[in-house]
């Protein structure tokens, strides 16, 4: 069983910065693709930042130059460095991982981001 464990979410204030963790316990697979995405009750889900086995990255445009995600394999957990946060950042994150090769994702509980004016 594949269990994804996020942390670092809160409450910022405009131009602050979080930094949002997702352990994968059970994430065996050799070739890893991870990413982050983001959802608010009535809008369609994003992708906010993915990376790839080959450990090549895509970014929404909306965050490119102010988010980073990484992986860190020897631990098994992936990040999301976000600077700069907008108040439109401001919705629920979510960490999925998935073999490669599938199509389908593991999903996180999700995290709540806020940034306020």
């Amino acid at each position: 069983e594949v269990q994804l464990v996020e942390s670092g979410g809160g409450s910022v204030q405009a131009g602050g910065s979080l930094r949002l963790s997702c352990a994968a316990y059970g994430f065996t697979s050799k070739n890893k693709c991870m990413g982050w995405f983001r959802q608010t009750p009535g809008m369609e889900r994003e992708g906010v930042a993915r990376i790839f086995g080959n450990g090549s990255t895509q970014y929404a445009d909306s965050v490119k130059g102010r988010f980073t995600v990484s992986l860190d394999n020897a631990k098994n957990t992936l990040y999301l460095q976000m600077n700069s946060l907008k108040p439109e950042d401001s919705t629920m994150y979510f960490c999925a991982a998935r073999p490669c090769s599938w199509t389908t994702w593991y999903w996180g509980q999700g995290t709540q981001v806020t940034v306020s004016s």
